[in-house]
């Protein structure tokens, strides 16, 4: 499966919206299944176990969220949120049912033409291999050696920050939550303490970004979480 050919489930009740998806994706050489409902949505992709889900929220049966927690008990396909709720919290909610990314109607066709590459991309990066090796310009980090270096000499990160940095990667080029990352590196019982993660991302971009007042890599989703970002095309 290349890019290109990727079969996308489109689910969204709007029949003006759907059509104009639907053309811009056929246009761009995807292959589209569609849905109106959240019923129908899952139904579809239990069928045709499509690469990817576009998704509406706004459903007129259920909740666009159910649709998410009910591929996560089985399929590892992004999900990208497509939804005219810009509220944090329904970002929040989305993400830690396991949505992969989130737009905010309206949006342009080549941002979401975007979001899609960048996911389709990494779904083998999903859960890398625990030897892999990534390149953030001239940092490397070595999960296997647990060995973070810039040009060859090694940087030094505590132990939290190493976490916090396995974690993003990890789910590289995904929004991670903030009640997500505290979980993974601090425990099920500090998912409150947002300030963790602001000292600690703080320290990561003082080492690992070339200009850290200005991250290339460790970018912020605000009110939302972090998103660890590999590609800069």
């Amino acid at each position: 499966m290349t890019e290109a050919s990727a079969l996308i489930l489109l689910v969204e009740d709007d029949p003006t919206v759907r059509r104009s998806l639907r053309t811009i994706l056929v246009d761009r050489g995807f292959r589209v299944i569609e849905a109106e409902t959240a019923a129908e949505a899952v139904a579809r992709a239990g069928e045709h176990n499509p690469d990817l889900v576009l998704l509406d929220l706004g459903l007129p049966d259920r909740d666009g969220i159910t649709v998410v927690t009910a591929l996560r008990t089985w399929s590892l396909a992004p999900v990208i949120v497509l939804s005219a709720r810009g509220q944090e919290d329904d970002k929040i909610t989305a993400l830690d049912a396991g949505a992969d990314d989130y737009l905010i109607k309206p949006f342009s066709a080549n941002e979401l033409l975007a979001r899609i590459r960048v996911a389709l991309r990494h779904v083998a990066q999903r859960s890398p291999s625990r030897d892999a090796v990534f390149e953030l310009g001239d940092v490397t980090v070595d999960l296997g050696r647990r060995l973070v270096t810039r040009a060859g000499q090694e940087i030094h990160l505590t132990p939290h920050e190493y976490k916090l940095l396995e974690v993003l990667l990890r789910h590289a080029d995904r929004v991670v939550t903030h009640r997500q990352l505290l979980k993974d590196v601090w425990g099920p019982g500090h998912t409150s303490e947002t300030r963790y993660l602001r000292v600690y991302m703080v320290a990561l971009r003082q080492k690992l970004e070339p200009e850290p007042a200005r991250p290339r890599w460790l970018l912020t989703e605000t009110g939302v979480g972090y998103r660890l970002r590999l590609d800069r095309d």
